[in-house]
C-alpha cells in the first residue's frame, strides 16, 4: 500500500516547482514511510510514497517500461489479488517480467489492453499511468472504492492524489467551501456523497471509474457499476458458491512479504476471516496467526444493551481466538487518549467525520503497527449480505431516506435557525440520485426491487464511509488493511442473489451463516450482529462536553453555524437522542466529538 499523486499542467514548467512537489510528497509520508520517488519532466510530475509489502526490490516506483513505440510510467496504490492469473496470461502474449511485483503486472496489463485493463483486475487500487510520447494520462480506481483517488481540474492543470491534503499543498488550489460543501458537512456527514470532496472543486473518482487526461481535457468513464441479471444457481449451489468465494477472497489476500494479522471482534465476519487465515497459515507452515481486538478502559463496567448493540464482544473473542488458535492481543484504549485523537482523525481524513469512531480505529491500527504491517478485516459483509437492522425492519425498509440517518432533527437542533434551509432537500436529492440509478430486472418483485435499491444505497453510501475510515485511519500509521468481502466477484454475486437466499432462515446474512456453519462454533455463527465497539464510559462524555464548552467560551469559527444553546441541551440531556445520529454508533458523545473536529477543521483547513 502506498500514496500516489500527480500534477500535469498545460502552461507550466513543473521542473521549476520542485519545492511544491516536495511539499506534496511530504503530505503522503505516513501512507508510504518506506520509500519515495518522483517522475518529473517538463509539464508532468508523478509522485509515489511506498509502504513495502511485496517484492521490496522489484516493486519500486515510479516504474517506467518502454514497449513498442511508447514509454509508460506508473504510480500505483493497492494490491492485485489475481496477479498470478494475469501474469500467466501476459506471459502467453510474450511479456517477460523482471520481478514478481503486482506493479509490473499492472503496468504490462495496461500496455497490452489500455483502458480495458481494469476489466482484468481483481483487487484494491488507485493508479496513474503516463504515456510519454502521446502525453496521455490514464487514472483509475478499483471497482468497490477501497482505495481513494481525489482530483482537482481547472482546465489548465490537473492535480490528483490519494488524499485531499496533497492537493491542498499545491499553490494552484485555495481551500474553499460553498453551500454544497456545507450541506455535505452538516447534513450528509459523517459520510459524504460519492465523488464529492466537500472542498469546492475537489472531486473523487467514483468506485469503478477511470479517466483519460490529455491536452488539458479530462474524460471520465464508468467501467463498473452494479448490474442486475438473473441469479441462476439454486439454493444449495448458492450456499456452496458463497462459501467458495469468501474463502478464496480471503486466501488470495494473505499474500505478503511482511508480518500479517487479522482483526477479531468475535462477530461472524472477522471470525470467518481469522479462522480461514489461521488454517491457511498452518497448511503453508507460516506459523501461528496473530489476531487483535479493541476495547476501552472500564467498558465492561458501563456497558448497557441496546437494539444496535445487544451484547459485548469479550466472551465471543475469547471463544474464537481459542478455536482458531491465534496469538491474540486485546488493545485497550484510554478514554482521554481517545478524545485527544479525534484531531489526528480529522487530519487523517482531511475532514470532520466519525469522531471517536474514527479515532479509536486510528489508535487501534497504531497499536497493531508495532508488530505488523498488514491486516485483514471484515468490513462490508453487512452491506453485501443484508446484515444491518434496517434491511429487516419493515417500518424502515420502504422509507424514502438513507436508513442510517432517518432523521435530521438532531442536526437541526444544534444548527443556527435558518442556516442551510435547503439541507433536507439536498439530502433527499442525494438519496434519489442513488435510488433512481439502481439497476433492476422487469421481473423483480417490489421487495426484490427495493432490496436492490437498499444494496445500492449501502454500497455507494454507508459502505464508502467505512472504507474511507479504514483506509485513512490505517494508512495514517503506515498500516495496510485488506477487506476480503470487497472482492468484486462477491459484490456481483450478492447484488443478484434473491433476498430469500440472502436472508436465509429469516436471519441477517443467513446465506453466509449457513455457508460457514461447519467452520465456526455455533455461538459465533448464530450470534446477533453487534457493531464496532465504542466506549460506554461516562468519563468520555465528560471530557468531550468540557472541550466543547471551552471551544464556545473562547470563540470559534463554527459559531457562525452552530447554536450553542442547542449544544448545551445535548450536553444536559444526552439520552434525549432516541436513535443514533448516524448508523448504529453515533450518539451524544460522538456528536460532541464531531463538533470538536469541526472547530479544528475550520481553523486549520478553511480560515
Amino acid at each position: 500500500m502506498c500514496g500516489i499523486a500527480g500534477w500535469l499542467s498545460s502552461n507550466k514548467d513543473l521542473s521549476q516547482k520542485t519545492g511544491i512537489i516536495e511539499k506534496m510528497s511530504e503530505t503522503l509520508k505516513r501512507r508510504g514511510p518506506d520509500e519515495n520517488g518522483v517522475y518529473l519532466q517538463n509539464n508532468v510530475c508523478l509522485i509515489h510514497r511506498r509502504l513495502t509489502v511485496i517484492d521490496p526490490d522489484g516493486g519500486k516506483q515510479p516504474m517506467t517500461i518502454s514497449y513498442g513505440d511508447e514509454t509508460y510510467t506508473i504510480v500505483y496504490n493497492g494490491e492485485l489479488y489475481n496477479t498470478e492469473d494475469i501474469r500467466d496470461e501476459l506471459k502467453k502474449l510474450g511479456i517477460v517480467f523482471k520481478g514478481h511485483s503486482d506493479t509490473e503486472v499492472l503496468l504490462y496489463t495496461y500496455i497490452c489492453y489500455k483502458e480495458k485493463c481494469v476489466d482484468k483486475l481483481n483487487g484494491i487500487f488507485a493508479f496513474a499511468i503516463y504515456e510519454h510520447n502521446s502525453k496521455r494520462l490514464f487514472i483509475a480506481r478499483d471497482h468497490v472504492g477501497v482505495k481513494p483517488l481525489f482530483y482537482y481540474h481547472d482546465g489548465k492543470d490537473l492535480l490528483f492524489a490519494s488524499e485531499i491534503k496533497t492537493i491542498l499543498a499545491n499553490e494552484i488550489y485555495t481551500p474553499h467551501i460553498d453551500d454544497e460543501g456545507l450541506c455535505e458537512l452538516f447534513f450528509m456527514s459523517p459520510g459524504r456523497t460519492c465523488s464529492n470532496g466537500v472542498f469546492k472543486g475537489i472531486k473523487e473518482l467514483l468506485p469503478g471509474e477511470c479517466a483519460f487526461y490529455i491536452n488539458g481535457n479530462l474524460r471520465c468513464i464508468r467501467y463498473f457499476s452494479l448490474k442486475a441479471h438473473e441469479h441462476e444457481d439454486n439454493l444449495s449451489q448458492t450456499i456452496e458458491k458463497t462459501r467458495f468465494l469468501i474463502k478464496d477472497a480471503i486466501e488470495r489476500q494473505l499474500v505478503s512479504d511482511v508480518p500479517l494479522c487479522t482483526f477479531l471482534s468475535g462477530g461472524l465476519d472477522s471470525s470467518i476471516i481469522t479462522k480461514t487465515a489461521s488454517d491457511y497459515y498452518k497448511e503453508k507452515g507460516l506459523g501461528r496467526l496473530s489476531s487483535y481486538s479493541v476495547n476501552y478502559t472500564d467498558n465492561k463496567k458501563y456497558f448497557t444493551k441496546s437494539l444496535f448493540q445487544p451484547n459485548s464482544d469479550e466472551e465471543y473473542i475469547s471463544l474464537m481466538a481459542e478455536f482458531a488458535d491465534t496469538n491474540h492481543t486485546e488493545v485497550v484504549l484510554d478514554n482521554e487518549e481517545l478524545a485527544d485523537a479525534v484531531i489526528d482523525a480529522t487530519i487523517a481524513r482531511d475532514l470532520p467525520m466519525m469522531a471517536d469512531v474514527d479515532s479509536s480505529m486510528l489508535l487501534f491500527c497504531r497499536a497493531m503497527k508495532k508488530k505488523h504491517t498488514v491486516a485483514l478485516s471484515g468490513e462490508c459483509a453487512d452491506e453485501l449480505f443484508g446484515g444491518y437492522p434496517w434491511y429487516h425492519n419493515k417500518e424502515i425498509l420502504f422509507e424514502e431516506c438513507f436508513p442510517w440517518s432517518r432523521s435530521l432533527d438532531i442536526r437541526r437542533s444544534i444548527l443556527k435557525k435558518g442556516f442551510l434551509p435547503q439541507g433536507e432537500e439536498y439530502v433527499h436529492q442525494r438519496y434519489l440520485d442513488v435510488v433512481n440509478a439502481t439497476d433492476y430486472l422487469p421481473t423483480d418483485s417490489p421487495l426484490e426491487k427495493r432490496m436492490r435499491q437498499m444494496y445500492s444505497l449501502n454500497f455507494y453510501g454507508f459502505m464508502q464511509n467505512l472504507l474511507e475510515r479504514k483506509d485513512r485511519m490505517s494508512m495514517y500509521s503506515g498500516f495496510e488493511v485488506r477487506v476480503p468481502f470487497c472482492d468484486k466477484r462477491l459484490v456481483d454475486y450478492s447484488f443478484n442473489m434473491p433476498w430469500g437466499f440472502k436472508a436465509l432462515n429469516g436471519r441477517e446474512k443467513g446465506i453466509v451463516r449457513t455457508a460457514v456453519s461447519d467452520m465456526l462454533p455455533y455461538d459465533i455463527v448464530w450470534r446477533k450482529k453487534s457493531p464496532y465497539p465504542k466506549t460506554h464510559n461516562p468519563i468520555y462524555m465528560k471530557i468531550v462536553s468540557e472541550r466543547v464548552i471551552s471551544i464556545f467560551k473562547n470563540g470559534s469559527p463554527i459559531e457562525e453555524y452552530i447554536d450553542f444553546d442547542g449544544v448545551k441541551q445535548l450536553i444536559e440531556h444526552p439520552d434525549a437522542i432516541s436513535s443514533p445520529w448516524y448508523g448504529q454508533l453515533m450518539r451524544a458523545p460522538q456528536v460532541l466529538a464531531f463538533i470538536i473536529q469541526l472547530d479544528y477543521w475550520f481553523r486549520n483547513y478553511i480560515l
